[in-house]
């Protein structure tokens, strides 16, 4: 089963003190997120960190000092099992494919902190990756080479060993829908949506669901 814990616990890194103020704002209305800690100072935020244990750590990039890539870097290395979410200002694909090659979890901007953010919370509490479609867009020309470069090459030959089935379940998840939700769309269980997941992945050779995103927009199933 793939109950979500009845709380999940946030940590917060921006340098930027009414940016968190407003992120406290939109986490408060949501009775099973609870933010435990927050810091202005990505070094700092390393050690607390380790001693608050959070679930998911939600940092910017761009701050003084040690660079939430270097924060990126020290979770991943020293506290695996934090999930990490980039809120930032940055649409670089090449912010976002280092970080998306260091193991983020998910990526927003700060323009669509509201519901996307929510949305990126409760997509990587189910263990997935968020996304979202707008910064796809924006990693198509790099991330989009790298992990899905054989599309150009190939087209419609390599998206033809779809099902019609599993093309409509790889549109629903490139924009950003849960396996509990497309089953309800398409009259399915969620299991069943799980494993048509993992047939895609399987017959794309993708692992991500970022790279799920890309793929779909070069196919044209969702616009970018």
């Amino acid at each position: 089963m793939n109950a979500q814990p009845s709380v999940c616990k946030l940590y917060l890194v921006d340098d930027h003190a009414i940016l968190r103020e407003g992120l406290r704002l939109i986490i408060s209305g949501q009775n099973d997120l609870e933010i435990i800690g927050e810091n202005g100072n990505a070094e700092q935020a390393l050690d607390e960190i380790g001693k608050l244990e959070p679930d998911i750590l939600i940092t910017d990039i761009s701050m003084p000092g040690v660079s939430g890539i270097d924060l990126v870097k020290g979770v991943k290395r020293y506290y695996p099992k934090v999930q990490v979410i980039i809120l930032s200002r940055h649409d670089n694909e090449e912010y976002i494919q280092k970080l998306v090659d260091l193991g983020i979890n998910g990526y927003v901007l700060k323009d669509d902190a509201g519901e996307d953010l929510l949305r990126a919370i409760d997509a990587v509490r189910r263990k997935e990756t968020y996304l979202s479609p707008r910064i796809a867009t924006r990693v198509l020309s790099g991330m989009g080479r790298k992990k899905t470069g054989e599309l150009q090459e190939e087209g419609p030959s390599v998206f033809s060993v779809l099902s019609d089935r599993e093309r409509q379940i790889l549109k629903l998840i490139s924009e950003g829908n849960s396996n509990e939700k497309i089953g309800k769309l398409l009259h399915i269980s969620p299991a069943t949506v799980k494993v048509h997941r993992a047939n895609i992945m399987k017959k794309l050779d993708l692992h991500k669901v970022a790279d799920l995103v890309v793929y779909a927009i070069r196919a044209g199933i969702v616009e970018s």
